[in-house]
This record gives structure tokens, C-alpha cells and sequence, in this order.
């Protein structure tokens, strides 16, 4: 089909470039001309696993193609999909100033009948006023038919979900829309939910808190532990062995992060509270994710009497691996707390430098490796889980550093690869290994 997707960014060039590989025709529209420029050359302007490769092949075979002109990106297309940012607003809620830019565009420059398909991520009922809005400014007699259609990718792994997710969601009130969706995600061989346009929205919302509220109960099942001689990963591994549990996002650490959990949590509250009704839980799971991200500081204050002059190697800034995205990320605020605390802070990521350097303080020296971050640092602190960082040799922070003292936000070692190493290791949920002695 003739299709267009409105938007760059990870959902939306991650949709229109699978899409493109499935053998649609889609142009995708941004108005940042730059970007434009460089994805027509095939370069993405973004970190993801396969996303290049593919890039690459549907701009050869002529199923790809870019444009920052909506006239050009909207002629003669069947189905548009918007895939533009809903950041948080200042009260949580969604800020859907670039939904409505995108629907007045829409409505200004279609010049047929099309259906408009919603990736963004937005508040229940907002397929209803996005229907209404291009409605009340088209400048044609044409028809528009509404399909939500939410995405549920992981960043770093999202080309993959694309193709092996567990469900494809789309929701409306027009049974041929639904029809039509249907078919153009017929190839990705993935279940397809069919539903009404405000439960899809619903679903999008339901299904992030409750990762998040997962993610925040088992690092409270962590700190728990910690205090009273338990080990969270064989806490972990009894609780996943239920099936209605399942094992994942039960790995303890320092909490979540990124552009989906931590606004969409908040936005479920802000669409509760509009509904007059409270939602004490997931209140309480943004709360703790507040608290799990400066646990790991609160170790070090712990362990030392002061860290001025400390040397610190932070290993990651990514909020997670296989991704460049610093949003949310608990590295910013403990690089933050660092630094308060007087300490000398030398960070290295695979792919998150460039993003981190325009977030955090120009304090914030950078390495190019593992072993140069850490070569006589005082303290080395893994806040990102990347395999580079996991397959750095444990034993080796004692050839590097000045005292091999690590604290790993994310529980890359075993504890018994921790007792071998001659390394002190702090980690989430878990006894302190000191001396090749397991503390409990």
C-alpha cells in the first residue's frame, strides 16, 4: 500500500523502514530538514540493532524514500501514520502539542481519502479529538477513518520486536479500517488484537505500568534482601518459576528509565486523576523508582567516610543497553550526585557519549574502553548492563584501578566471579563480596 509515516524518531522510522521491508511503498515525513537529508543517505540518526542494514536495502529498491515536505509525503497515500513525541507534560500528563501540528498538517495538505493510523503513545480519547481535529480543518470534502495502533517496541531491540512481537493492537469503530490494518500487518505473522479505538489507547498505557510496577517490586525485593542476609537472583529465579509470575523484569538494580516507563506510568495517573479516581500503586512505583536510582550512590556514601577527589569510572550512561537514549537514564542522576559530592567522574559508553555530553555536566571527563575509564580509578560503578561492560573480565579492575572497589548497578557478575577476582563488589539485592569473603 501507498503509505506515509510522520515522524523520525525510534517508532516512527522503525515503522516506516519495516513497513518499506514488508514491500509497501512509504515516505516518511519530518520537518527537521537535516535529519531528512541525512536519512536520505542512508544513515540513521539513531542507535538500533538491524535498523541501518534495512535502512539501506528499502531506499535501494525504491520502497523507501524521505521528504520534509507534506505535500509531497501525503499525495496520493492510503493509510498515515503519526509517530510523533507526546512528552510529559509539567502536570505528567501527555503533551500533545506535536499531535496537533501534525493533524492541522494533515488536514491542510491530503487531498484523498486516507486512513490515519496513531503510533504515538497517547491519553485515552485521543483518537477521538485527533479525528476531530483534522475533520475540523480539512480543506477538501474527504474522509478520514481513525485506527489506533500503539507500538510496544524495546529500544535496542525494536527492529526484532517488530518482526516477533507477541501482539499487534489496532482498535476502531470502522470495521473496514480495521480490516485494512490488519492486512498491512498481515506479513509480520504476529498475533493481531482487534478492538474498539479508547481500549487499544488503554492497553498501551496498562501494559507499561505494570512492567514498571514489576520492575519497581522486585528492587524492593532487593533492598530487602540486602538487609536481611537473602540473595534477590535466587529470590528471582523461585518467584520466575511460577508461571503466573513469569521471570521477566525480574532483574533487580537501580530502577527504570527511558522514554516509555517513566512517562507513561505518569500519564496513567494524570488520566486517572482527570477521571477522579486514584491510583495509589502506581503512585507509589514512580516513588520508588525515584528512590531505587540513588541507591547506588547511597552505597558509596556508605562505604567511604567522603568521595571529594574520588576518583569515580561510571561503565554506561545509556538507560539501557543496545540504545544511545540518555532519557531517564539513572546515570544523570547519579553523575549529578557524584559531582555534588566532590568526586572526579570519568565515563565511558559503547553509544550513549554523544547524547551524554549534551545532558551532563562538562565536569564529566569520557574514555573510548572499559579498561581506560577505569585505569586508576577508586571506584568503578556499572549503570548500564552492555555486553562489552558484562564481558570485561571482573578480575581485571584489579590490574587497572588504584583499589578494585566496584558497585554494580545492575548485577553483571556472579557472586562467586566477584569472590575470585580479588575485587570489592557491591551489587543490587545481594551480599557484599570483601576480601574473597561473602558478607552477609
Amino acid at each position: 500500500m501507498e503509505i506515509s509515516v510522520i515522524g523520525t524518531g525510534y517508532v516512527g522510522l522503525v515503522t516506516g523502514v519495516c513497513l518499506a521491508d514488508l514491500g509497501h511503498q512509504v515516505m516518511c515525513i519530518d520537518i527537521d530538514k537535516e535529519k531528512i537529508g541525512t536519512l536520505k543517505q542512508g544513515i540513521s540518526p539513531i542507535y538500533e540493532e538491524g535498523l541501518s542494514d534495512l535502512l539501506k536495502k528499502n531506499i535501494s529498491n525504491k520502497n523507501l524514500s524521505f521528504t520534509s515536505d507534506y505535500k509531497e509525503g501525503l499525495r496520493g497515500k492510503e493509510v498515515i501514520y503519526i509517530a510523533v513525541g507526546t512528552p510529559q507534560a509539567m502536570d505528567g500528563s501527555a503533551d500533545l502539542t506535536y499531535v496537533e501540528k501534525v493533524c492541522k498538517s494533515i488536514a491542510r495538505y491530503l487531498e484523498n481519502d486516507a486512513i490515519v493510523v496513531t503510533k504515538s503513545t497517547v491519553p485515552v480519547g485521543t483518537n477521538e479529538w485527533i479525528k476531530q481535529t483534522i475533520e475540523g480543518n480539512l480543506q477538501k470534502d474527504i474522509e478520514i477513518k481513525i485506527v489506533s495502533n500503539p507500538e510496544f517496541l524495546r529500544q535496542g531491540s525494536a527492529v526484532y520486536d517488530t518482526y516477533h512481537g507477541d501482539r499487534i493492537v489496532i482498535g476502531s469503530e470502522d470495521a473496514e479500517a480495521l480490516n485494512i490494518l490488519e492486512s498491512i500487518n498481515a506479513d509480520f505473522s504476529i498475533p493481531i488484537v482487534k478492538t474498539d479505538l479508547r481500549s487499544a489507547e488503554m492497553i498501551k498505557y496498562a501494559s507499561n505500568a505494570f512492567l514498571a510496577a514489576k520492575i519497581s517490586f522486585i528492587n524492593e525485593m532487593a533492598n530487602l534482601s540486602e538487609r536481611i542476609g537473602a540473595n534477590i537472583d535466587h529470590v528471582a529465579a523461585g518467584m520466575g518459576m511460577d508461571k503466573r509470575i513469569g521471570n521477566a523484569f525480574l532483574n533487580a538494580g537501580i530502577g527504570y528509565g527511558g522514554s516509555c516507563f517513566p512517562k507513561d506510568t505518569r500519564a496513567v495517573i494524570s488520566i486517572a486523576k482527570e477521571a477522579d479516581y486514584e491510583m495509589p500503586i502506581l503512585e507509589n512505583v514512580v516513588d520508588s523508582n525515584e528512590r531505587q536510582r540513588g541507591i547506588i550512590v547511597d552505597k558509596m556514601m556508605s562505604r567511604f567516610e567522603r568521595l571529594k577527589n574520588k576518583k569515580v569510572a561510571i561503565l554506561g550512561l545509556a538507560f539501557k543497553p543496545e540504545t544511545d537514549d540518555i532519557r531517564e537514564a539513572p546515570s544523570i542522576s547519579v553523575t549529578e550526585k557524584l559531582l555534588e559530592a566532590g568526586a572526579e567522574v570519568c565515563a565511558y559508553d559503547p553509544a550513549a557519549r554523544r547524547n551524554a555530553e549534551k545532558v551532563l555536566s562538562n565536569k564529566v571527563a569520557y574514555a573510548d574502553s572499559v579498561s581506560e575509564a577505569i585505569t586508576e580509578a577508586d571506584i568503578a560503578v556499572i549503570l548500564t548492563e552492555w555486553k562489552e561492560i558484562k564481558k570485561f573480565p571482573i578480575e581485571d579492575y584489579k590490574k587497572y584501578m588504584k583499589s578494585p572497589i566496584i558497585f554494580d548497578g545492575r548485577n553483571c557478575f556472579t557472586l562467586e566471579e566477584a569472590k575470585d577476582s580479588g575485587a570489592e563488589y557491591h551489587s543490587i539485592g545481594r551480599p557484599v563480596v570483601r576480601d574473597s569473603v561473602v558478607y552477609k
